[in-house]
């Protein structure tokens, strides 16, 4: 049994709550896809956490863009990835400092493992391509070329959207609150895009926590309250950080 979680943007708060979470059902195994940084108030807190709890760990573009830089962003999330940038450089402990940009430097952006494929974006453009759930209609080629990119896998987990939720390639995207009461996918023969939503910032409009759990060929989609005001309050409080990214955590958008 593996948890999946992804998108944690520096929020120390939801990581805590979704680890605790993750012990309570006796999971011993977890993979982060990335995004481990960006937007939010508590970076080293969030490397420190994941570095020492998930044994597969990839390179999201926020992670990528603090450690080289911060190609294309919006000015919201680029100021916040240089803000990131400074306080993992002004760490007084040497030592710390150093395994967190060891630690960075090391996230690889693709990895595969027993025939499944983990991404932070797509299985195209590992890093940064965006998999809408609108692209089934507005540009199912966009959807179709990346199952194409699969290579022989049936399954690819990924982030990035912060929009939880199955591809796959008629193609046709099922949110988690078309899989049930208690929402869970069965991976069969076909392949499937697999986005686990964000453990930090979500955007499908529903505020907890994302996760997903995976029990063979089960994918068990989570979702975890947790204090919400504590980071928008750190977020408030951090004049390099804009209000916009506390504000929208209670929206989850």
């Amino acid at each position: 049994m593996v948890a999946i979680i992804s998108d944690i943007h520096s929020n120390a708060e939801a990581l805590r709550t979704v680890l605790a979470d993750i012990d309570r059902r006796g999971i011993k195994t977890i993979y982060c896809l990335g995004d481990i940084i960006g937007y939010g108030p508590d970076p080293g807190e969030c490397i420190d956490l994941v570095a020492a709890r998930s044994s597969l760990t990839l390179c999201g573009n926020h992670d990528h863009g603090v450690f080289y830089e911060p190609t294309n962003f919006n000015p919201v999330a680029e100021r916040a990835c240089y803000w990131t940038r400074a306080v993992l450089e002004e760490e007084k402990d040497a030592t710390r400092r150093n395994n967190r940009w060891k630690f960075l430097g090391s996230l690889q952006p693709r990895i595969e493992d027993g025939g499944i494929l983990f991404v932070h974006g797509s299985p195209r453009k590992p890093i940064n391509e965006y998999l809408f759930p609108d692209d089934v209609y507005s540009n199912p080629q966009r959807l179709m070329a990346n199952f194409e990119r699969m290579d022989g896998t049936l399954t690819c987990f990924c982030g990035h959207t912060h929009v939880p939720g199955v591809f796959v390639d008629d193609p046709y995207f099922e949110p988690p609150d078309e899989l049930g009461a208690e929402p869970k996918f069965v991976i069969g023969e076909e392949k499937v895009i697999i986005n686990v939503g964000s453990v930090g910032q979500p955007r499908d409009r529903d505020s907890r926590a994302a996760y997903v759990i995976v029990n063979d060929d089960e994918v068990e989609f989570i979702r975890v309250e947790y204090n919400i005001d504590v980071t928008a309050r750190k977020i408030r409080d951090n004049p390099f950080l804009d209000d916009f990214l506390g504000n929208r955590l209670y929206d989850g958008k």
